[in-house]
C-alpha cells in the first residue's frame, strides 16, 4: 500500500473505466465498479486508502490471498529468465507445475493439458471425452456454471446459457439441492437417491450410446455452494461406469484448498476421468487453467494427434506462479488451515448469525466455501428480492467488506489464508448489516 493517499487516481481510474472498459455480465450504463489499487492477504484498498476485507476472493480465486511473496517472487524470477515460450517446446516451469499438480491428483493420472483459464479447460475436457468415446452428448446440471466459451456456457445451467446456446449436444438435468428439492425429498439420503434415479432416467431417455460425458462441479459454486449429499458423487461415478460415460469433474472454483482439501472430490469417495482446474491453482496471479487427464484417456493420444491447442498453453509466467503458489500452500499448511477456519470459525459463526436473523434460511459450506441463503420467510422459503440483495451488497461494501452476492445468497468465500480475527470482523459486519437492512 502506498504511504500517501491519492484519491485523484481513483477518479482517474473511474473516468478511464467508464470511458473505455466493457464489463462482463453487465448493462454498461448501469454499473459503477469499485476501484481497487492494491491488496495484501485478505485485504484490498483503493488509491485513497479505503480498505475492505475481501470476502469474495475476487471471483473466488485468490485462495493464497493477495500479493503472496512466494508467488510474486516466482513470477519475477521467471520473467527475468524467459517471459514467454511456445507450447510446442519443453519448458522447465511447465513441467514442474504439472508435477506439483499431479502430486495432489488420484492414482492413475500422469498428464496435464494447460489452458488459459477454467472455461477453456472445460472446452478441452469435453473435446477429450467426445474423442475418447466417439459420442456427442454432454449431460450437466441446471444449477451450474462452467465458463463463458462455446461448449462451457451451453453446459452451464443458469440464465447465462440461454442467450448463448450455439454449441451442440448438451442436455441438462437437476442435481441435488435439498433446501429446494426438485424430488420432494426430506432427508439428504432421499435427495441423493432420488437425484440419482432422475439422472439415470435422463441417461436412459437420451440414449446412453450417444452420451460422451457427465460434467459436474464437485461442489457447485456460483449456483449456491451446494454440498453433495451422501453417496451422490459416488452414485454418479457408478452410473458413468454402467453406461460407459466419461465423468468430468469441474474443480475450477472448488479446487486447491477452497473446500479445505486439495480437490473437493477428495471428500466424496469418487475419482473422475478428467479434472478441470484453474483459479486456486495459482490464485489467478497469471491466467491459467488446465485438464488433469486419466492415463486411460491420455493413452488415446499416444499415436493419434490431439486436435487442440492454445498459444499460451503452459505459459512460463503462469507455470512459475503455479510452482510458487503450490509450494507455499504446502509449506505453510494453507489447505489444512482453510479446513480449520471453515469447521471451527466460519461455520459456527454463520450458524450463530442464522439463529439471530430470520432472513437467513440456510447456511451451508465447508472450508472457505460457504453461502447464506436469504429468504423473506423461513416457512415458504421465498427468496429475498434482487432489490433487497442490492441494498445488502451496498451496505456490506460501505461497512468495509467486499462481498460475493449471487441471486438471493451471500457467499462467504475469503482467501484460504484468512485469519480468525478477520473472520470475526467479517461476521460482525454481516451481523450489523443484516440487522440494519432486514429486521423488522
Amino acid at each position: 500500500m502506498t504511504d500517501a493517499a491519492q484519491p485523484d487516481l481513483d477518479a482517474r481510474t473511474r473516468e478511464l473505466d467508464r470511458a473505455h472498459v466493457f464489463h462482463s455480465w453487465s448493462a454498461q450504463a448501469l454499473i459503477s465498479p469499485p476501484v481497487l489499487a492494491g491488496g495484501l492477504g485478505s485485504t484490498v484498498w483503493d488509491h485513497a486508502g479505503n480498505r475492505w476485507l475481501d470476502f469474495s476472493s475476487q471471483l473466488v480465486n485468490t485462495n493464497i490471498g493477495h500479493q503472496h511473496p512466494a508467488v510474486i517472487s516466482a513470477i519475477h524470477a521467471q520473467a527475468d529468465l524467459m517471459a514467454t515460450v511456445a507450447p510446442s517446446t519443453a519448458s522447465l516451469p511447465r513441467g514442474e507445475a504439472a508435477r506439483r499438480i499431479l502430486a495432489h491428483a488420484p492414482d492413475g493420472f500422469s498428464k496435464v493439458f494447460f489452458t488459459n483459464g477454467g472455461a477453456d479447460a472445460i472446452e478441452n475436457a469435453i473435446r477429450m471425452a467426445r474423442l475418447h468415446t466417439g459420442r456427442d452428448k454432454v449431460l450437466s446440471t441446471y444449477r451450474s456454471y462452467h465458463g463463458n466459451t462455446g461448449a462451457a456456457i451451453v453446459s452451464t445451467g443458469d440464465w447465462r446459457r440461454i442467450p448463448n446456446e450455439y454449441a451442440r449436444g448438451h442436455v441438462h438435468f437437476f442435481g441435488p439441492y435439498l433446501y429446494r428439492s426438485e424430488f420432494w425429498a426430506s432427508t439428504p439420503e432421499e435427495e441423493s437417491a432420488r437425484a440419482l434415479h432422475h439422472l439415470e432416467r435422463v441417461i436412459q431417455s437420451e440414449g446412453p450410446a450417444g452420451i460422451a460425458a457427465i460434467l459436474l462441479e464437485s461442489v457447485p459454486g456460483t449456483a449456491g455452494i451446494l454440498i453433495p449429499p451422501p453417496g451422490y458423487l459416488a452414485g454418479v461415478r457408478a452410473l458413468a461406469d454402467k453406461y460407459g460415460i466419461v465423468l468430468i469433474l469441474d474443480e475450477v472454483m472448488a479446487g486447491f484448498g477452497r473446500t479445505g482439501r486439495w480437490f473437493a472430490f477428495d471428500g466424496y469417495d469418487v475419482v473422475p476421468d478428467l479434472i478441470a482446474f484453474a483459479k486456486g491453482v495459482n490464485s489467478g496471479y497469471v491466467p491459467v487453467g488446465g485438464v488433469i487427464i486419466s492415463d486411460v484417456i491420455a493413452a488415446d493420444f499416444d499415436e493419434t494427434v490431439f486436435p487442440g491447442g492454445l498459444t499460451y498453453s503452459g505459459h512460463p509466467l503462469a507455470a512459475a506462479s503455479i510452482v510458487g503458489a503450490l509450494d507455499a500452500m504446502e509449506s505453510e499448511g494453507i489447505v489444512p488451515h482453510a479446513a480449520h477456519i471453515g469447521s471451527d470459525v466460519i461455520g459456527p459463526g454463520l450458524r450463530a448469525l442464522q439463529e439471530r436473523h430470520a432472513i437467513i434460511g440456510e447456511v451451508r459450506g465447508e472450508g472457505v466455501f460457504w453461502a447464506m441463503e436469504l429468504v423473506t420467510d423461513r416457512d415458504s422459503r421465498e427468496p429475498v428480492s434482487a432489490g433487497a440483495m442490492a441494498e445488502l451488497k451496498k451496505g456490506l461494501f460501505s461497512a468495509g467488506l467486499l462481498p460475493f452476492v449471487q441471486d438471493n445468497r451471500i457467499h462467504v468465500v475469503p482467501p484460504c489464508v484468512v485469519t480468525e480475527d478477520e473472520v470475526a470482523q467479517a461476521l460482525s459486519i454481516y451481523d450489523d448489516v443484516l440487522g440494519k437492512n432486514n429486521e423488522g
